[in-house]
């Protein structure tokens, strides 16, 4: 009863993991098709950008790409620490973007990654902001990863800049800013002193598959194990 206690529990678990690794090839290929899509625009744009406007329904559009036309603002810009690129640890930087035109909503963008001073931690790396009106390529987005953080990184009075992990409703909250529910990451050459050089997003799908060999390696062992102590030993002894 043990053995196929044990030989059902883990081929179920095997099969469970195999259909997680489905669900997750579906995603990368529906992310693979929405970033193939035409650039977001016209009534379907300024819908997720209306106020109100549910996170569930702007994340049925992340990967698209979009293009913006406004201004930075740069006083609220702020330096996620302990983020990677090319292997190297620094900054991902992001700025509050007022778009142009009524209502002027504003989106937070991931602009890029910058590296970190480790002899003067408190150091800001150089960040070119221009001050006119500028055009911006990139991708929808939700809010940026979370990492693991010791405690608060907001300082009791005063903006801080550098922090661990940034939540989009309370830098909404915080700022008072007209955000949008979504990011954008921008996309194109490096500039402003800043790496664009964004890894490709992964699902994790051999993560499954890798999981789901284990569960089933362990089913055929269960298996193994009682047709040799109960089957085949003790003929082989009689």
């Amino acid at each position: 009863m043990a053995a196929c206690i044990g030989v059902l529990s883990t081929f179920a678990l095997g099969s469970w993991q195999l259909s997680r690794a489905a669900q997750k090839e579906s995603l990368a290929a529906e992310m693979s098709a929405r970033a193939s899509e035409a650039p977001l625009g016209g009534t379907e744009l300024l819908a997720l950008l209306a106020p109100g406007v549910q996170a569930s329904i702007a994340a049925t559009h992340w990967y698209r790409q979009a293009h913006f036309r406004g201004r930075w603002l740069p006083e609220k810009t702020v330096y996620l620490d302990n983020r990677q690129m090319d292997g190297r640890q620094g900054f991902f930087v992001f700025t509050p973007f007022q778009l142009e035109g009524g209502g002027k909503p504003v989106v937070l963008v991931q602009r890029g990654w910058a590296p970190r001073n480790f002899e003067q931690r408190a150091q800001l790396p150089p960040v070119d902001t221009d001050s006119e009106l500028v055009d911006l390529s990139g991708h929808l987005a939700g809010s940026p990863a979370q990492t693991f953080s010791l405690g608060s990184d907001q300082k009791d009075s005063g903006f801080n800049r550098i922090r661990q992990n940034l939540s989009l409703d309370a830098f909404r909250a915080e700022t008072g800013l007209p955000l949008a529910v979504f990011t954008l990451v921008q996309q194109g050459p490096d500039s402003d002193g800043l790496s664009r050089h964004w890894a490709p997003v992964s699902t994790g799908v051999e993560k499954h598959y890798g999981y789901a060999f284990q569960w089933f390696a362990l089913c055929a062992l269960i298996l193994g194990l009682y047709v040799w102590f109960q089957l085949v030993r003790p003929r082989w002894h009689a």
